[in-house]
């Protein structure tokens, strides 16, 4: 263990073997820090932190503050972070509302600097949220999503596993799994087929979502109506079953099709135009 003689540490904090801790760290009480990991200068860690092994946190990051929530009456609650996640700079995580709740990092997730974190909300493993993105409470967002530079997710939402929400991006609506979105508000531009290839997905699986997306937003069917015709048309798959699934069980439903609406400009018309796209993976 290597512990600056200048960091704050309660003692009742639990620090497990071979942590490195910076100066002017403050460490509160009823904290959890796993092996091996790092904690920058000037970080805080308040009570209910519960942070896994191998993790960095970078300096400046504020973990487990109480929630920027009116509902919140004092009540214990938690942010816990999985193993071999990182915590850039001025990252801000809020813990709970209620002590049912709990706020969540997966396991291998990179929060890059300014991005908060609101309360109750769930981040899957091997996830990027970049910097300055702001996620409100409440929020789910599934393994392997990118949420771009300065976006910004309404509470409640959902992401979907492998989607990729670009930059600068107003998501108001749930974003179904393997998707790629942008605009205020999001829109569906396309499946995340380069995020797909790159994770190992094969070209049949990576055509059957593009082909799935099409019946959703390409054929002008209403989202019964397209749920209806690929469970009868296409065959059966686990990247079906997910898709499905989410869409049913969306209480916010789901972004829609079209140009983006934003003030960027020409971005936003050629965004736009590949919702029409029907190329498939070659």
């Amino acid at each position: 263990m290597d512990i600056s003689p200048l960091a704050d540490i309660n003692p009742k904090a639990v620090i497990g073997k071979n942590v490195r801790i910076e100066a002017f760290v403050r460490i509160d009480e009823d904290v959890v820090i796993g092996d091996n990991t790092w904690i920058g200068t000037n970080a805080s860690l308040y009570p209910g932190s519960r942070i896994g092994s191998g993790c960095k946190i970078f300096p400046g990051a504020v973990i487990s503050a109480i929630p920027q929530d009116l509902k919140f009456r004092g009540d214990y609650s938690t942010v816990n972070i999985g193993d071999n996640s990182t915590v850039r700079e001025y990252v801000t995580i809020n813990r709970a509302t209620t002590p049912e709740g709990a706020t969540v990092i997966g396991e291998n997730t990179l929060l890059m600097a300014y991005s908060h974190i609101g309360h109750d909300t769930v981040v899957g493993d091997n996830c990027v949220i970049v910097n300055s993105v702001q996620v409100a409470g409440e929020v789910i967002i599934e393994d392997w999503a990118v949420i771009g530079g300065m976006s910004a997710i309404h509470q409640f939402c959902r992401i979907g596993e492998h989607a990729m929400v670009s930059g600068m991006s107003g998501i108001l609506t749930d974003v179904p799994p393997y998707t790629k979105v942008f605009g205020v508000p999001a829109n569906y531009i396309g499946i995340n087929s380069i995020g797909l290839k790159r994770r190992g997905f094969s070209r049949e699986s990576i055509n059957m979502i593009q082909e799935i997306y099409r019946y959703i937003y390409q054929n002008g069917l209403n989202t019964s109506q397209a749920i209806e015709k690929i469970e009868s048309v296409l065959k059966s798959s686990v990247e079906k079953d997910k898709i499905l699934v989410f869409i049913s069980s969306s209480e916010r439903g789901i972004v829609k099709s079209g140009q983006a609406k934003c003030d960027h400009g020409s971005a936003g018309a050629k965004t736009g135009d590949m919702a029409t796209s029907k190329n498939t993976v070659s």
